[in-house]
């Protein structure tokens, strides 16, 4: 009882205080603290009995994980986007989307650049870094409040791409060793599903920003942003070349090198922007130092996220409340997805709930003759629902590292499109599904 209401409280504390704006490097310690505190978790390492746990070791663990997987990637992706600002590549793009499509379409333009990328197999904190500059500019050029760009970013990286069927992330393959599936499994559902997500969001998007609009709010500029469109531009084929090389390196490697794929992809980008963009470079030195730094700090407040996640799976509510997600009665398609869905709340990750849900349901739901095309499907788009929280790593890294605003101001759109819109795509999959699509 204790170990559940410690871990409810801190959950619920460290939502408050990611919204408050409290730096990460100081709530995510000390909502896993209180997790400790009530779960009977020893503190220090001196204090566990042999082989048991500690709240240290546990949340560095978790941390310093994270950081071992994903830190080349977060550091050429941010060098890459920093690069495609210095040479005006991104202001380039920005342009020409203005030219053809005019201003009522910039966030438009944000979201299809991001959902390309996606889908070519781009990791999604890679996504926000490449095309922030250029939503940047056309933020600025069709005079649009910033505060919406962290939802354009997202929407169109981790709704309809992220989890439909074919996508090379990582939440569409999860369950492939767990039922035997391919990451084509229920692609007509999933096609119209997609569909609904997209339409249904980029209105939602627009009819927010029209609102914005309408009571006054337009584009502000900040110091350190770059200046207005420039005149001295790459070529638009030179500025578009690097994304395109990233996006088709990372194809291709990808199914023999999986996530590393990044690295020789952004790296391809970065010598790309190098070589075909070298006349428009500014100030190169300059540009990879300030995308080093963000970098950091966008890997750590990642970082201290998972960090708490780890400290949370240790509490024995954690565990009880596992078993009784997954064993919930009813379908075994709507029970999975609620049950991953659950979990990814718990843990602010999509693939942390596909991760641990997964093992326990794939066997009960497959021996009971659950299709397993339609359960990947259902697990795939459910661990994207719930785990847009507050405190999930790529929302804090998208609102505060990346795009410099802050949860009071960004989160309230960003939760509309990652949230409730991927929420009604699927209620509208599991209905496909009990209709025989």
């Amino acid at each position: 009882m204790l170990s559940a209401l410690g871990l409810a409280l801190a959950l619920a504390l460290l939502i408050v205080l990611t919204m408050r704006g409290w730096n990460l490097f100081v709530a995510t310690p000390l909502c896993a603290l209180l997790v400790a505190l009530t779960s009977g978790i020893a503190l220090l390492p001196p204090l566990a009995l042999e082989g048991a746990p500690n709240l240290v070791g546990a949340y560095m663990g978790g941390f310093t994980g994270f950081v071992t997987n994903w830190f080349f990637m977060f550091l050429l992706g941010s060098i890459f986007g920093k690069l495609m600002e210095d040479s005006g590549a991104a202001d380039a793009i920005a342009a020409a989307v203005m030219r053809h499509l005019g201003p009522s379409h910039a966030a438009l333009a944000v979201v299809l650049a991001c959902a390309i990328l996606t889908y070519g197999g781009v990791s999604l904190f890679v996504v926000a870094f490449s095309v922030y500059p250029a939503a940047l500019a056309l933020f600025r050029a069709a005079d649009l409040p910033r505060r919406f760009i962290p939802a354009a970013l997202a929407f169109g990286s981790v709704t309809f791409t992220m989890t439909s069927a074919g996508s090379p992330e990582i939440q569409n393959w999860i369950p492939i060793p767990y039922l035997g599936t391919t990451p084509w499994a229920a692609w007509e559902a999933s096609l119209v599903t997609a569909l609904f997500m997209a339409v249904v969001g980029q209105l939602w998007l627009g009819w927010m920003l029209k609102r914005a609009k309408a009571r006054g709010e337009r584009f502000e500029s900040r110091e350190g942003d770059p200046g207005e469109l420039r005149t001295d531009l790459p070529p638009l084929w030179a500025a578009f070349l690097p994304t395109l090389v990233v996006l088709g390196v990372s194809f291709a490697l990808h199914d023999r090198f999986g996530v590393s794929a990044l690295i020789v992809a952004l790296l391809s980008g970065c010598a790309a922007v190098g070589l075909l963009c070298l006349r428009t470079l500014r100030q190169p030195g300059k540009a990879i130092g300030e995308g080093s730094t963000g970098a950091l700090i966008a890997i750590g407040n990642t970082a201290a996220v998972v960090g708490f996640g780890a400290v949370a799976k240790l509490s024995p509510a954690f565990g009880v409340a596992v078993e009784a997600i997954t064993h919930m009665p009813g379908s075994g398609v709507a029970t999975a997805a609620i049950a991953v869905s659950l979990i990814a709340a718990m843990t602010g990750s999509a693939s942390g709930g596909q991760a641990i849900a997964l093992p326990i349901i794939a066997p009960i739901f497959l021996a009971q003759g659950v299709n397993p095309d339609q359960l990947h499907r259902s697990v795939a788009i459910s661990s994207g629902v719930l785990d847009s929280l507050p405190h999930n790593g790529y929302v804090v890294t998208t609102i505060r590292a990346i795009c410099g605003e802050t949860h009071k101001d960004a989160y309230l759109p960003v939760g509309a499109l990652t949230v409730i819109v991927p929420g009604l795509g699927l209620l509208l999959c599991l209905g496909l599904f009990a209709l025989g699509l």
